[in-house]
């Protein structure tokens, strides 16, 4: 029988990707990369990613010239394990490549958390699962295929899970699987897809009626069964186009399933830190909230007043130390957690990272805040980048499944019950 739910979408127009699409080479990933020089090649493309975050945020356009930048230089496979043909690059490396990248243009680091979100599910963090041994052959088996075609083809994954109905990794999710022979019809509705035009794959969480898990599974652009709709016209992160994802009867082959059946529970329960990785974007912004406040009071931001006065009144000084502390708070906290991640989390740590990610969200919109009115008015015009910065910045405490509402209300229960 086919699945009984019916979809719809939210008002607005089926829209088109209005992008200029995939171009240029296709980089082999440098497995030799440490971390340092990772970071290194995003700062190298950070003038080019910043002078194009202007038009991406004016059109609400997907940055196909900084993926293609990405692409070009093999990080597109940098989660990739190195015996795929990948960087190899661990979560914590990842982390901060996200922060270089969101330092430059926050759409494009938001949107390559996506992709680099999925790498991780099927690599680093399905390794220490527990499976059985025909479960783990069988992902060895279809990861192979979907890491080569990241490394080899190129392509792009989103991992749309959102669906407006309930917080959290594992709740609220109405999309339906259908199991028939050779894979899967899914039938529901993701909303805030990032990516949507733009991915070649969307990854998305749903249910088989019956099951007591959520399956992962890998909806192709190209099924006639996914349609990207409504408008994409928001405040912030323009460029993440994160429209409507509509599933109606799409066709998933069982070997696009990213995890084996119960793996994604499983990982998220015992491995919940994959989901601060939204974070380090915002922690970029806000050292680019820095970067740009330091050249306008040294009065050599581009477009603004000549002159070293505003740097020299004391007040001004105060505030420049305000925010340098709330982003050295931000990061402290942010990689603290990062690097102590470890399978099955105490509480107590589970309160850190839930406090790392609020901090971090929260202190971002705080330091652009802080840096309008250090700066003054002239810097809140449209030609300059902190207007645009401060628009980003708001939206990082809405985002699931840690929003600053879910980390509160976790941090707030915590140690006052049993369970």
């Amino acid at each position: 029988m086919r699945p009984t739910n019916t979809v719809s979408a939210h008002e607005g127009s089926v829209a088109a990707t209005g992008a200029a699409g995939k171009s240029g080479p296709l980089g082999k990933p440098d497995s030799t990369m440490t971390r340092e020089q990772m970071v290194a090649a995003i700062a190298e493309l950070g003038p080019k990613f910043e002078e194009r975050a202007v038009q991406t945020d004016l059109d609400a356009a997907f940055p196909w010239g900084n993926f293609n930048d990405l692409r070009e230089r093999g990080f597109l496979a940098l989660c990739v394990p190195k015996e795929y043909g990948g960087m190899g690059a661990s979560y914590a490396d990842y982390m901060r490549v996200s922060e270089e990248i969101g330092r430059h243009c926050g759409s494009t680091a938001l949107t390559f958390n996506m992709h680099n979100a999925t790498m991780l599910w099927a690599g680093q963090v399905a390794d220490v699962l527990d499976m059985s041994d025909e479960d783990r052959a069988l992902h060895e088996r279809r990861r192979a295929e979907m890491f080569r075609g990241v490394v080899q083809d190129g392509e792009i994954h989103s991992q749309p899970f959102s669906e407006g109905l309930l917080p959290g990794a594992l709740a609220g999710t109405a999309t339906r699987a259908e199991k028939v022979d050779g894979g899967y019809r899914v039938t529901g509705r993701k909303i805030f897809a990032s990516l949507s035009g733009a991915a070649d794959r969307y990854n998305v969480t749903c249910q088989v009626e019956g099951e007591d898990f959520l399956r992962l599974l890998s909806v192709r652009a190209t099924d006639p069964g996914a349609e990207i709709v409504d408008d994409w016209d928001p405040l912030g992160m323009r460029g993440t186009v994160s429209r409507t994802l509509l599933l109606k009867e799409a066709w998933v082959a069982a070997d696009d399933e990213i995890l084996p059946g119960g793996m994604y529970d499983q990982a998220a329960r015992r491995f919940p830190y994959l989901f601060m990785s939204l974070a380090p974007s915002y922690l970029g912004l806000t050292k680019g909230i820095l970067d740009f406040t330091r050249l306008y009071l040294r009065g050599e931001a581009k477009g603004a007043a000549k002159g070293t006065g505003r740097r020299d009144n004391p007040i001004k000084q105060y505030g420049w130390a305000e925010m340098n502390i709330k982003y050295e708070q931000s990061r402290a906290l942010l990689f603290s957690a990062v690097d102590n991640a470890t399978l099955d989390p105490t509480e107590a740590q589970l309160m850190t990272a839930w406090a790392a990610v609020y901090t971090t969200m929260e202190h971002a919109n705080e330091v652009a805040a802080k840096a309008v009115r250090v700066c003054g008015g002239q810097s809140m015009l449209k030609h300059m980048p902190l207007e645009r910065m401060y628009r980003d910045s708001r939206l990082g405490s809405t985002m699931l499944p840690w929003s600053a509402e879910v980390a509160l209300d976790r941090i707030g229960k915590a140690g006052l019950y049993d369970n």
